[in-house]
């Protein structure tokens, strides 16, 4: 398993992140808030998450909407949806 650091991360999560690689989508951070990054995603959607990520607007992020991550570099940090 590679070594990353896992920030919020429940085990489950990882899991489910490992066990389905063909899940995760590409993205630019579009914005960010507080609490929330907004990422366009590469296939033309958008996510809006809330997690403890900081990444700058412009970023490119890696998100799986199955698992709640988003991976910014070597880290994964929990990422839940925000319903608006």
């Amino acid at each position: 398993m590679p070594n990353r650091t896992r920030i919020d991360l429940l085990p489950i999560q990882e899991a489910v992140a490992t066990a389905s690689p063909g899940a995760w989508r590409d993205g630019l951070v579009a914005a960010r808030d507080a609490d929330t990054v907004t990422v366009a995603l590469l296939d033309g959607h958008e996510a809006v998450l809330g997690t403890r990520a900081a990444p700058a607007v412009g970023e490119p992020v890696a998100v799986h909407l199955v698992a709640e991550i988003v991976a910014l570099g070597g880290a994964w940090y929990a990422a839940r949806p925000v319903v608006r």
